[in-house]
Parts: structure tokens; C-alpha cells; sequence
């Protein structure tokens, strides 16, 4: 048998392919991106689960750069809004517009149309708006005037807010951040990583350019529909299903909280260790996949009793606290 005839008869199978393609994003990614791999990840993992992200990090921590070079890497459109406080919803969603040459009303779709949409600093705007996006995130598609209109496959919201500037913000309540699959904390560059940026910088980066600093499309619509098919076929055995059960349950006990995890929580949790566990070339899931996911995807789904708060406790802090303390299944 010739080696020719070998390839066509093992073709590649397209779950392993799409997975190749996913993790070569990430290397895609990192031309334009330093330091910010477990957020481009989570990207990836909220794609892969038809979720949302929040991006939470001071400025200038390549939060927009990093959804701009994800979407050019996945062949993916992009939209960016900056939210501010008299942004109204009809210049997120789209609006009627009267046309005068045929005397009717036709519909001008806004930035919410497209792929990828970047909602910069999404605590500036009044909660009108914020509330805009709730259709969007939930039912992949937005009413106007009574009408609705599907947006593109794939949609994914990538949300941004500063952590330490509140003055004239609008914080996201419950339900909306309860839309949000994961919440991505993104820090501050090492020492080395801050000398790699600025070396790129001074070879003559351009962040507007992404093309000219070499990163290209590595994959595409079809990779990602192969991508989660495959996912939705990774097993959870009972003591994994146990397991995320009794760590949002323990959410709800914890003395440090006010708000535990919910149901919708869990859900979210069970869904994003899928997809890790996928990513990482396993068709199941294992405790330590819904211990590396349970941070991102639970951390904006709980709330600190305000005694906590004064002592200094952070809500990653407590779930650390319930990770160590719940028994993982053997």
C-alpha cells in the first residue's frame, strides 16, 4: 500500500483537525498578544460553549488587541463599541430609518451585527443599554420594533470593565452578568513579558496593522462548527456531574456570601470544563478540568457579604477556600 493510499484511507478525522486549528489560534494570537494566553483560552472556550466573556483589566492591557487578532486568526468580523453614558440601545442594536425615495422605514443593522462584538467598558452605559444585550447574548438575536432579527453564527459578546475606576459607572446586575460564561481577569505583564512588548514596539509593531506583524486566518466558521459537535460529544461521568454539583452548592452555604452560585451557574461550569477538556484531547471530563474552570466561570456569579468585603476578602479567595474544602470524586 502506498503512502498516498494510506492518507486517503485515514483521513484526518475532522474533530482532531478542528482541534489543531483551534490551538494554532492561540499561537496565532500570541504574534500580536503577549502574555495573555489563559484569556485567549477562554475566548476560545466560550466559542466553543455559544457563551460571552467579560474582560475585566486596566487599560491597556491588550484586551481590545487580543479580540481583534482572535477574530483575524478565525476569519471572523469584528465590531467594537465604547460604551459611554448617553449611548441609547438603537446605537448598539440598529435602527428604523425613513428613506425618502421609497417612502418606507428600512432597517439599518448596528455594530451588534457582526461575529465578534468588543463592548468596551460596558459599566459606562445605563442599564437601558446595558439591558440591550440581554436578548442578544440569550437568544442570538435582536427586536426592533417588534420585529426579530437572527444575528451571525458564531456571536460572541467580549465585554469590557475597568476594576479600579467606578466613578459615573453603572455595575452589571445579576441577571446580566449572570449571562456571561466566564470572567476573565487580565493582569499585568511580568517583568520579561513588558520587555517583549516594547522590543516588538520598537521593531516597528503596529497594533492597527495585525497582517503586517504576520498573523494570518488559521481557521474558520467550519472549524468551529466541527469544534462544537465534537464537544458536545465529551462524557461527564456521575462523580463529575457530582462534583460541580456539591462546589456551587457549597457557594450557597459559605459564610463569606451573600449570593451563591445558581443553577444556570453550574450549568456554565459543567459546559466550560467540556470544552477544556476537548481542547486539552480528551473525550471526558475530569475533576481537575471543573477545578481549572471553576474560577472564571464562577467568580461573577457570586456576591460577598459586606463583612467580607471590609476584611479584604476576594470572591476568588472563597472559591478557592470551596475548591480545597469539597471532595474531589476519585
Amino acid at each position: 500500500m502506498t503512502d498516498q493510499a494510506t492518507v486517503t484511507d485515514h483521513p484526518t478525522p475532522p474533530a482532531d483537525a478542528a482541534r489543531a486549528a483551534l490551538l494554532a489560534v492561540r499561537n496565532e494570537v500570541a504574534k500580536a498578544v503577549v502574555g495573555q494566553d489563559s484569556a485567549v483560552t477562554g475566548l476560545l472556550i466560550a466559542l466553543l460553549c455559544r457563551g460571552h466573556v467579560l474582560l475585566e483589566g486596566v487599560p491597556g492591557v491588550a484586551k481590545t488587541l487580543m479580540v481583534r487578532a482572535l477574530a483575524a486568526s478565525l476569519r471572523l468580523d469584528t465590531k467594537r463599541v465604547q460604551f459611554t453614558p448617553d449611548l441609547m440601545p438603537g446605537d448598539v442594536l440598529g435602527s428604523l430609518v425613513y428613506d425618502a425615495r421609497t417612502a418606507e422605514f428600512e432597517f439599518r443593522p448596528g455594530p451588534v451585527f457582526t461575529h465578534l462584538l468588543l463592548a468596551d467598558e460596558i459599566n459606562r452605559t445605563p442599564p437601558k443599554t446595558q439591558a440591550a444585550l440581554l436578548e442578544a447574548m440569550e437568544e442570538n438575536q435582536v427586536s426592533v420594533d417588534g420585529t426579530g432579527r437572527s444575528l451571525p453564527e458564531p456571536f460572541l459578546v467580549a465585554a469590557t470593565q475597568n476594576p479600579i475606576e467606578y466613578e459615573g459607572t453603572y455595575p452589571l446586575p445579576e441577571a446580566q452578568l449572570d449571562r456571561f460564561l466566564l470572567k476573565l481577569q487580565l493582569t499585568l505583564p511580568s517583568r520579561e513579558e513588558e520587555v517583549a512588548v516594547l522590543g516588538r514596539h520598537a521593531q516597528g509593531f503596529d497594533p492597527r496593522d495585525l497582517a503586517a506583524a504576520g498573523l494570518r486566518a488559521v481557521a474558520g466558521p467550519e472549524d468551529l462548527a466541527a469544534a462544537r459537535a465534537a464537544v458536545g460529544t465529551v462524557q461527564l461521568g456521575p462523580d463529575v456531574l457530582g462534583y460541580v454539583v456539591d462546589v456551587c452548592r457549597a457557594t450557597r452555604e459559605s459564610p463569606s456570601l451573600r449570593l451563591g452560585v445558581s443553577p444556570r451557574g453550574a450549568t456554565a461550569l459543567m459546559r466550560a470544563a467540556r470544552a477544556w477538556a476537548w481542547l486539552s484531547g480528551r473525550d471526558y471530563v475530569t475533576p481537575d478540568d471543573v477545578k481549572a474552570l471553576a474560577l472564571p466561570a464562577l467568580r461573577h456569579r457570586v456576591e460577598l457579604r459586606p463583612e467580607a468585603e471590609l476584611e479584604g476578602v476576594s470572591a476568588d479567595a472563597v472559591l478557592d477556600g470551596i475548591l480545597a474544602s469539597v471532595p474531589v470524586p476519585r
